[in-house]
């Protein structure tokens, strides 16, 4: 297969009910409001990824958008995939730049010449795996580490809105409201209504929290003040990256961490789809990449697909990459209206977390499905003891560190069930 070829152009073909396929797009009004469900699933992490660096959070926004059409026209409308602000960067951006933890960071091109250099590398890989084929994968990946590996990446991001998004009993309170309310949109709607299962339980939730803190007194207020001041139109502050072979060394191997990702996403979504995603692994790689190096040279964050969006999709039952084109839209208006963002950022961040657990524990849920679907035996040690093991190290977050740079727990997870079941399934 090609890298890209217009024969292999997305096709739309419209469907308004049941399962709708990456190839198959709901009417456009519809298509339009699932685009911005996306964009909110995904706009916490984004902007909170940047300011733990010292990034431009509505420029990691506008090349999130940018990323994702990038990755939609590399795949070929494929690949239904959403690109936000990759959290793996964090620990060696920081240390690439002795940053201090707030405000803007002082030696931002730095970090930005890295960035650049992991998604050369992260292309580059992407090309080796379009070129080698990807009859490895079902080689080395069965069902029994794939479903390891999709509810690791679940588990392992649980910590976050738990134990960061919920600073009182309050908010932990509100969580709470925020997760019964979407699973009862879920349950007990129907139509398009159910379909925008966590819009509407966001909306709902934050309507409860107006009322108990601004009105009632409970809990922090929501504040509208950044909403008032902020402009309507903005351009965020462009970078120019600085490339230093320290900072690139230290930056470029967290491609190994987001071609684990990648994987992980794929299988999701092939386990969801049912369509067999393999023959695109090396041309998300490849796009990733392109759109990482993009990111890095204007001053963004690097990007990896979102697990969040994987959350919705699981939920939704609506795969269409039509969705993610309108969400990718959505986003270069965001990045160039602060306006938006900061109505986006008012949505109170325990209502936030209470979305998050939802969207999770439905990735981790993807993750059993596949064995499930495969009948995956465990009466077997090798399958055992690698889904065991893997989603300790996973939701444990087990880290590996190789002189500076650290592999956290979700790299661990996946090329430990990798290496574990390669080396278990000989014996068995």
């Amino acid at each position: 297969m090609s890298l890209f070829s217009w024969q292999e152009r997305p096709s739309t073909a419209l469907r308004d009910a049941g399962v709708i396929a990456p190839d198959e797009r709901l009417p456009w009004p519809q298509t339009m409001v699932m685009g911005l469900q996306h964009v909110i699933a995904m706009f916490g992490a984004t902007v909170l990824a940047p300011i733990l660096m010292g990034f431009d959070p509505n420029l990691a926004i506008l090349m999130s958008g940018i990323g994702t059409l990038i990755f939609y026209f590399v795949t070929g409308g494929k690949v239904p995939s959403y690109l936000g602000s990759s959290f793996a960067f964090i620990g060696v951006v920081i240390a690439a730049t002795a940053y201090g933890g707030s405000g803007p960071n002082a030696n931002l091109g730095v970090a930005l010449g890295g960035i650049v250099a992991c998604g050369l590398l992260y292309m580059l890989i992407g090309f080796v795996v379009q070129a080698a084929g990807t009859d490895w994968i079902e080689r080395f990946m069965p069902p029994v580490v794939t479903g390891s590996v999709v509810a690791v990446i679940g588990l392992n991001l649980a910590a976050i809105p738990i134990k960061n998004m919920a600073a009182s009993n309050f908010d932990s309170w509100m969580q709470a409201v925020t997760f019964v309310s979407v699973a009862v949109v879920a349950v007990f709607t129907r139509g398009m209504v159910q379909r925008l299962l966590i819009l509407v339980g966001l909306l709902l939730a934050t309507v409860i929290y107006l009322v108990l803190t601004n009105g009632m007194g409970f809990g922090k207020p929501m504040d509208f003040s950044g909403i008032i001041s902020a402009p309507w139109v903005g351009m965020p502050k462009f970078t120019a990256p600085v490339f230093e072979a320290n900072a690139m060394l230290l930056i470029a191997p967290v491609a190994l961490i987001l071609v684990a990702e990648n994987l992980g996403h794929i299988k999701a979504v092939t386990a969801m789809t049912g369509r067999n995603l393999d023959p695109y692994i090396g041309r998300a790689f490849v796009g990733d990449g392109i759109a990482t190096m993009v990111s890095g040279a204007s001053g963004g964050t690097g990007v990896t697909t979102y697990a969040e969006n994987i959350g919705v999709m699981a939920a939704t039952r609506i795969y269409s990459t039509a969705v993610f084109v309108v969400a990718a839209l959505v986003a270069l208006v965001l990045g160039f209206s602060p306006k938006f963002g900061a109505l986006i950022q008012a949505i109170p961040l325990p209502v936030m977390g209470g979305v998050s657990i939802v969207v999770f524990g439905l990735i981790a849920i993807a993750g059993a499905k596949i064995w499930v679907d495969n009948k995956v035996d465990f009466t077997n040690p090798a399958n055992l003891l690698t889904a065991a093991i893997t989603l300790v190290l996973g939701t444990g977050d087990f880290t590996l560190k190789f002189g500076s740079f650290a592999l956290g727990g979700i790299g661990t997870a996946t090329f430990g069930a990798v290496l574990l079941h390669a080396l278990l399934r000989r014996r068995s």
